[in-house]
């Protein structure tokens, strides 16, 4: 098992890419603690995941809630092997068509909460830990009516560096996953039916040169290599987990004869 006798912490962890991680760690050897905001589903992840799991209600806007969140992982498990800082929201956000709160929320929860989840877990992290922050394609797609978001997750980036720059001489790693388009829960405000799910799939597969959506596992797969000893030269990187999509868009079935 890849996290024998690991500790992780991992923000969002009660559904779709955040609970497919947090399974993985608990089947790799990892006792791992959850946070997120609704009571019910965190309390259903915390009976799927086990004995080896803790799950705690906290926003991830609620800067003294997510340190308190840290404190109680660090007491219930030990000090932490591992952070991923997963939670993080999304909006449409057109020029011409977007409110300042709108905007400031995506930036907050997307960026400003990312640091101080990574603040917080600083004190408690074990020299030679791992941190993964949570990306995204849009980052770099220029997708219209993403501006707040594309802006976040780009800023994430570029933070994820900077925290190198400060963590490296302690051995932390701190590295980005970027997901594409995935089968998750953030689908269901713009496609709430399956007939909705359905046509959605359909019209984005065909941008994606493999033509197809991720799915949950895939990432947290990925973030499992960063998070394990796999990836111990890893350091600064941004792995993109996205069918293609990034690297080469002309590839894709819409494109094709």
């Amino acid at each position: 098992m890849r996290l024998a006798n690991k500790t992780a912490f991992i923000t969002g962890g009660n559904s779709g890419i955040g609970l497919a991680t947090a399974r993985l760690f608990v089947d790799e050897g990892a006792r791992v603690s959850i946070t997120g905001r609704n009571a019910a589903t965190l309390e259903a992840a915390a009976k799927e995941l086990g004995a080896n799991a803790l799950a705690i209600v906290a926003d991830a806007n609620d800067i003294s809630a997510t340190e308190a969140a840290v404190k109680q992982a660090a007491a219930k498990f030990g000090k932490l092997d591992i952070v991923f800082a997963n939670a993080g929201i999304g909006a449409n956000t057109p020029i011409g068509g977007t409110t300042l709160a709108t905007f400031e929320s995506v930036i907050r929860t997307n960026i400003t909460s990312v640091f101080f989840t990574v603040q917080a877990a600083v004190p408690y992290l074990n020299d030679g830990a791992s941190i993964i922050l949570n990306g995204s394609v849009i980052s770099v797609l220029g997708s219209p009516g993403y501006a707040a978001y594309a802006a976040s997750k780009a800023g994430v980036r570029a933070m994820a560096r900077v925290m190198v720059s400060e963590l490296s001489p302690r051995g932390i790693r701190v590295n980005v996953v970027a997901p594409g388009a995935a089968r998750t829960p953030i689908w269901d405000r713009v496609a709430p039916t399956a007939e909705a799910f359905a046509a959605l799939d359909k019209r984005i597969s065909r941008t994606i040169p493999l033509g197809r959506l991720g799915e949950a596992e895939e990432v947290a797969k990925t973030v499992l290599f960063l998070a394990s000893d796999d990836s111990s030269n890893v350091q600064g990187a941004e792995i993109f987990v996205d069918g293609g999509a990034t690297s080469s868009p002309a590839g894709a079935p819409i494109y094709r004869a």
